[in-house]
């Protein structure tokens, strides 16, 4: 059975105009009910306690400037959202949900985080809408627990997966892959094991090409154990920030 981690405190309330797309948290599973994707058996709300996991990737000088809202002006615009408990208890709430999916998925084969992704945090700081990262938590944990040696992180997002690669910069045992625009931000990239910068305009015939190409090599590559799969759309062509020219088809 394919299981899925959500909970509704995934969509958090932002202020009118907000340029953050938050109400898909919602949408996703809605849509999945609504054409029979999936039941509500597929769904489960994370129960992990999060306070203990973020602290194995974020150092405890981050955690608690966060918890004491103590962000200044420029770090809370870096992050880009508006500080509170509330948005807090989400982003650890994401972490909880993508570890727990991580197990479900050593035990059924495949599942998903209908949140997360949250690549742009580093381990001391967080930016562009990503506090603390759900993949590099769910990694370390997998890691800690002895539940598998090797990890893959294919990253597909349109935006390179920084923090993930700066947080794992030394670990040989998380192998970092990001396929990303070189134009969109984050303007100064980290250096993952592996970057595949896409130009503007990539269109659906170079992206596939170049996709196949390289996941065919990591996979003799990297004897990985888990694969944890950063799924962006926002690599479609009307894409406001993106930059490339990849179809609902090539996507």
């Amino acid at each position: 059975m394919i299981y899925i981690a959500f909970s509704p405190k995934y969509n958090h309330p932002l202020s009118e105009g907000h340029r953050f797309p938050m109400e898909k948290y919602t949408r996703i599973p809605e849509q999945l009910l609504m054409e029979g994707t999936y039941t509500k058996k597929n769904f489960f709300e994370p129960e992990l306690k999060g306070q203990d996991l973020i602290s194995l990737v974020h150092s405890q000088e981050y955690i608690d400037k966060l918890k004491q809202k103590n962000l200044s002006e420029q770090e809370e615009r870096r992050l880009g959202f508006p500080l509170s408990d509330e948005l807090i208890e989400r982003e650890i709430l994401i972490c909880a949900g993508n570890t727990q999916a991580a197990l479900l998925a050593i035990e059924n084969g495949v599942s998903f985080n209908a949140a997360g992704g949250t690549h742009h945090a580093h381990r001391d700081f967080g930016e562009g809408y990503c506090m603390f990262n759900d993949i590099a938590v769910a990694s370390q944990y997998l890691l800690n627990n002895n539940e598998v040696k090797q990890i893959l992180v294919v990253d597909l997002d349109v935006h390179q997966g920084n923090g993930t690669a700066s947080i794992f910069s030394e670990e040989k045992r998380v192998f970092t892959f990001s396929m990303h625009s070189e134009t969109s931000f984050p303007l100064r990239k980290a250096k993952s094991d592996l970057d595949i910068p896409l130009v503007p305009l990539t269109d659906n015939k170079e992206y596939i090409s170049l996709l196949k190409d390289n996941l065919a090599n990591l996979i003799d590559k990297v004897k990985r154990e888990f694969t944890f799969y950063q799924a962006g759309v926002d690599i479609l062509t009307n894409d406001q920030l993106g930059h490339l020219n990849v179809t609902k088809e090539g996507c």
